[in-house]
């Protein structure tokens, strides 16, 4: 079983994003959250499928889509890092400053 953690940033960004979409309905928060989990365990069993932004940032990270979100996470970390989960319409670069 491969093995993922999330950044407190990064959890704390999973939980508005519940948060949020359960404000329009409960079962697609729970749809929206169960595959944001799905696609963290399959990042950390193959690390290497995500892609990298060059647009966004210079930094070794990837990048993994699931619905509307980025997940940023690092592929060398041993368990796998999730750095930050995205909308894709914010100003993701200068998210990506901050962290």
């Amino acid at each position: 079983m491969s093995r993922y953690q999330l950044t407190s940033e990064a959890r704390s960004q999973v939980d508005e994003i519940g948060d949020f979409v359960a404000e329009e309905s409960v079962d697609a928060a729970l749809r929206v959250l169960d595959a944001l989990e799905d696609a963290f365990r399959r990042l950390a069993e193959m690390p290497e499928i995500g892609h990298l932004r060059e647009d966004l940032t210079d930094r070794p990270v990837k990048f993994w889509s699931v619905f509307s979100y980025l997940i940023v996470y690092d592929p060398a970390s041993r368990p796998l890092t999730v750095l930050a989960v995205l909308h894709g319409a914010r100003d993701v670069a200068n998210r990506l400053e901050k962290l």
